[in-house]
């Protein structure tokens, strides 16, 4: 994302102050309320109506769409920047190995198929060798 800080309004002679997520949870009421947008902590009470405060805001304010004017007004609000250890990394999506097909009893596919087409000739002709002798003679 590209930095909305104008960098002379940071660096005129202080240093950049670094905050940790509980000194930031400690501006979250009506009469100051920061957030942390990609990073960087801003002074919100202004809008405190809109912007819940004491925490990272990041995908909230990328999710509604804020204008560029919105974004340029970043600028006035800026306190300071929010301690790298506490960002949340991006986690890829999980996907499982491929796993080989599981053949429980190991028996070839070959085999299988012999069976599957054998079976059932052997129990046509066991079904004629049964009528055979089972059928009375004719006189």
């Amino acid at each position: 994302m590209i930095s909305l800080m104008n960098k002379s309004s940071v660096t005129m002679g202080a240093e950049k102050k670094v905050y940790t997520l509980e000194e930031v949870s400690k501006h979250s009421d009506h009469k100051d309320c920061w957030l942390v947008i990609d990073g960087k902590v801003y002074d919100v009470t202004k809008f405190l109506e809109d912007h819940p405060g004491g925490k990272d805001a990041t995908d909230d304010f990328d999710n509604v769409g804020h204008s560029t004017s919105a974004r340029a007004m970043m600028d006035e609000y800026y306190v300071g920047d929010f301690d790298k250890a506490f960002i949340p990394t991006k986690t890829a999506k999980y996907t499982p190995p491929k796993q080989p097909h599981y053949n429980p009893d190991k028996t070839s596919d070959f085999i299988i198929r012999l069976l599957q087409f054998l079976g059932p000739l052997l129990i046509l002709g066991l079904a004629f060798v049964v009528r055979a002798y089972t059928k009375s003679p004719t006189t």
